[in-house]
């Protein structure tokens, strides 16, 4: 925990850096339940600020929180802000953060992407939209929640990839912002819902993009939207 002398300086008062980063954390988070990819307070978001990670707290309704929730930790995961816990998945977050350029992390429990976690050791090649979480997306061997295993299994599934499924639990994604970290689980939610509402037609199996349209999608869409 940090002393009261650290704290003061990484008050979250004002519009610092630090301000508007938990700022836009607790607005992403209430986004995800608000657009139905968590229930209660399951799921969790972090967001990189210089040497700091600011997460969302454990336990906590995130319509309940405000500048005096904030927590932070170092990349190190000793908590330097807050008085409130981290969330249970910080390994998870720490290990996205230490093994990528990731700036921000979104984890969630969505009902279709985590169905197909249950079904197939990954996402079938449904649209050519996974190109934009750098190719077919993985699903992360089951392991217990919050653990160290949990985050090596991602970490695998997410070599070369944006995104991946959690067996029998969720989805990572990350980003440059948590605008785009966003985007991308909300993408691969959807895509997770038009495999199972197109594999459910009897009698009917869903065509599939080859290796080789997924890889000019992905190709593609490295230059998606405006230069800045």
């Amino acid at each position: 925990m940090a002393s009261s002398d650290e704290t003061h300086e990484l008050s979250v008062e004002g519009t610092g850096p630090l301000a508007r980063a938990w700022h836009d954390l607790v607005a992403t988070a209430r986004r995800t339940a608000s657009e139905g990819l968590v229930v209660g307070t399951s799921g969790n978001v972090s967001v990189r600020c210089g040497e700091l990670i600011l997460v969302t707290p454990s336990g906590v309704p995130y319509e309940k929180l405000g500048p005096d929730d904030t927590v932070a930790v170092d990349l190190d995961g000793h908590q330097v802000l807050g008085e409130l816990k981290p969330t249970s998945e910080l390994p998870l977050h720490l290990a996205v953060h230490r093994a990528t350029t990731a700036t921000a992390v979104v984890h969630t429990h969505a009902v279709h992407a985590t169905a197909v976690s249950l079904l197939v050791p990954e996402l079938p090649a449904v649209h050519y939209m996974a190109g934009a979480l750098g190719g077919q997306v993985r699903v992360a061997p089951y392991a217990l929640y919050g653990s160290d295993e949990l985050a090596a299994n991602m970490l695998t599934a997410l070599t070369d990839r944006q995104g991946c499924l959690l067996q029998n639990h969720g989805t990572v994604t990350y980003g440059s912002s948590l605008d785009q970290a966003y985007d991308r689980t909300a993408q691969l939610e959807w895509m997770c819902r038009l495999w199972l509402t197109a594999s459910a037609v009897p009698g009917r199996t869903p065509s599939l993009l080859s290796p080789e349209q997924l890889a000019a999608a992905t190709e593609k869409l490295r230059g998606y939207g405006q230069n800045s």
